[in-house]
């Protein structure tokens, strides 16, 4: 099981076809932009800069950081096609800021890969552990990393 120590910049081992080219937003900067409140689409992340990338994916997720964050990418994405950034609202209690409450969906996902996940290893696992789970487990979305991430996260 994760730490829960500072993971703002972690990138998981399932995300590992992409990590370097960031051809594709990692969990760690998705989790950043809810917390901050900013819906930046993946053509804006496609006309970002390598360097502008990893400078994301670096970023701090402390809460003045959030704000400096949500400023930076509006300056950065003004002359983009798609247009600035929507601002959106901040993620508050969410299931995945929720540590006593393992999600029904996360705990009928797991039943049916024959995982075992306790709400006390919710609890345990780190936030982006918590979000990347109830990001991959959403209806519609595409479910082939949610073995590996069960499997990561919960070691």
């Amino acid at each position: 099981m994760a730490s829960t120590s500072d993971s703002s910049s972690h990138c998981f081992a399932f995300e590992q076809d992409f990590i370097g080219t960031w051809r594709c937003i990692p969990l760690c900067v998705r989790r950043k932009l809810d917390l901050a409140g900013v819906k930046l689409k993946l053509s804006h992340w496609l006309a970002l800069t390598q360097n502008q990338r990893q400078e994301l994916v670096d970023w701090s997720d402390a809460a003045n950081a959030l704000d400096q964050l949500r400023k930076h990418l509006r300056d950065l994405t003004e002359g983009m096609a798609d247009g600035v950034v929507k601002d959106l609202p901040p993620a508050v209690d969410a299931a995945w800021q929720q540590q006593s409450v393992l999600p029904a969906e996360i705990h009928s996902a797991a039943v049916a890969r024959g995982v075992e996940l306790t709400p006390e290893q919710w609890a345990q696992v780190t936030e982006l552990d918590r979000f990347a789970l109830c990001k991959l487990v959403r209806p519609g979305h595409d479910h082939h990393n949610l073995d590996a991430a069960f499997s990561e996260v919960l070691g």
